[in-house]
C-alpha cells in the first residue's frame, strides 16, 4: 500500500504542473477537438481540463515564437529542432508561417452528440430543451453514444453566462527556468523534484527547486504537502493524517484535492499503510526485475526465439 501511494504522487504532481500556463516547452493536449466537459462537475474536473487546454495553446504559441526568433538569429532547421524538441518538418512549416497553423478537428462520429449538433440546435431553438427527449430523437437518427455525453453538450447551452465566466482569460505566470541553462523545466522533472527531500538534492537540483518555489507559489505548496506526506510514512505519524487531508482540500490545488479524496475512500487501508511494518516492495521489485529480464532476452534473441516459444513442438 505504501509503495502504491508513493508511486502515485509523482503522477499527481505532474498532472498539476502540466496545467500551468506556459510551464511546458511542448503542448500537452490537442489544441482543439476535445469533448466539452460538463460545467456541473462538482470536483473541478472541467476546470482542470480547461486550464490544461489553455496551457497547451499558450505553450504551443510560445514554442512557435521561439522557432521564429531562432530562425531570425540565423539558426538552421536542425539546430532549431534540437532545441525545441520538434521534428524538422514541423519546424520548416512554422518558419514559413506567420502564425501557428490551426489544428483541424476530427469529424465527429456517431458516438458524439456533436455529429447531430445541427439537428439538436434546431430542436433547441424550437423549444425542446428536455435532454431525454432529445436523446430519444437522435438515437432514432443513429446516435450510438451515451446520455451523459449529450448532457455535456447541452450543459453549455443551459448555462451560457456561467460558461463564459469560466472561459475568462488567465493571467500567465512567470515561466520556471533552469538557472544553469535558462531553459524551461518540464513537468516530469519538476514532479520528481517536488517529492525529493532537500537532503537528497544535489546543487543543481536544489537550484531548480528554489527557482520554482520563487516563480510559482503553487509549487511551494505542493512540495510542502508532499514532504509532510512523506514524513507521515517515515515517522509512522498516523495522527497527522487528518490534518494533512484537511490542508490538502484547502490548498486550492486540484491534483492534491483529488488525491486526498482518493485516500479518504479507503482511509483504514491508508492508516494501516502508515503504521504497519509490512511492505510489498520486495515483491514489486522482483516483478519489475523479471519484466526487465524478459525484455532484454527477447531483444537480444530476436523474433526467431519469440516465434519458437509461441509455436507448438
Amino acid at each position: 500500500m505504501a509503495e502504491a501511494l508513493g508511486e502515485s504522487r509523482p503522477a499527481i504532481v505532474q498532472a498539476q504542473l502540466g496545467r500551468a500556463a506556459e510551464f511546458s516547452a511542448r503542448p500537452l493536449l490537442p489544441a482543439e477537438g476535445g469533448e466539452v466537459a460538463s460545467v456541473r462537475d462538482k470536483h473541478g474536473g472541467s476546470e482542470h481540463r480547461r486550464l490544461t487546454r489553455v496551457a497547451n495553446e499558450r505553450s504551443r504559441r510560445a514554442v512557435f515564437d521561439r522557432v521564429r526568433v531562432l530562425h531570425k538569429e540565423g539558426r538552421n532547421g536542425i539546430d532549431i529542432a534540437r532545441q525545441t524538441g520538434f521534428d524538422r518538418r514541423t519546424v520548416g512549416k512554422w518558419i514559413r508561417a506567420e502564425a501557428p497553423p490551426e489544428r483541424s478537428a476530427a469529424a465527429p462520429k456517431t458516438t458524439s452528440p456533436r455529429h447531430f449538433e445541427d439537428y439538436l440546435s434546431r430542436r433547441w431553438s424550437e423549444g425542446c430543451v428536455r435532454g431525454r427527449r432529445l436523446f430519444q430523437e437522435i438515437r432514432a437518427r443513429g446516435y450510438t453514444g451515451s446520455f451523459s455525453n449529450l448532457e455535456r453538450l447541452l450543459a453549455k447551452w443551459r448555462n451560457p453566462k456561467r460558461r463564459a465566466a469560466r472561459a475568462a482569460p488567465i493571467v500567465p505566470r512567470p515561466q520556471p527556468l533552469n538557472p544553469a541553462t535558462g531553459r524551461s523545466i518540464s513537468p516530469i522533472v519538476a514532479a520528481g523534484l517536488c517529492i525529493k527531500p532537500r537532503g537528497l538534492l544535489n546543487s543543481n537540483e536544489a537550484a531548480k527547486v528554489d527557482a520554482m518555489k520563487k516563480d510559482w507559489p503553487e509549487f511551494a505548496t505542493m512540495r510542502q504537502l508532499a514532504m509532510r506526506f512523506r514524513g507521515m510514512f517515515k515517522c509512522k505519524s498516523v495522527g497527522k493524517l487528518g490534518a494533512w487531508l484537511r490542508d490538502a482540500q484547502k490548498s486550492g490545488l486540484y491534483a492534491m484535492q483529488r488525491f486526498s479524496r482518493t485516500l479518504q475512500r479507503d482511509i483504514e487501508a491508508v492508516r494501516s499503510a502508515i503504521t504497519e511494518p509490512w511492505s510489498n516492495g520486495q515483491t514489486e521489485g522482483q516483478i519489475n526485475r523479471l519484466k526487465a529480464l524478459k525484455r532484454t532476452m527477447y531483444g537480444r534473441a530476436g523474433p526467431e526465439l519469440l516465434r519458437a516459444r509461441l509455436l507448438p513442438v
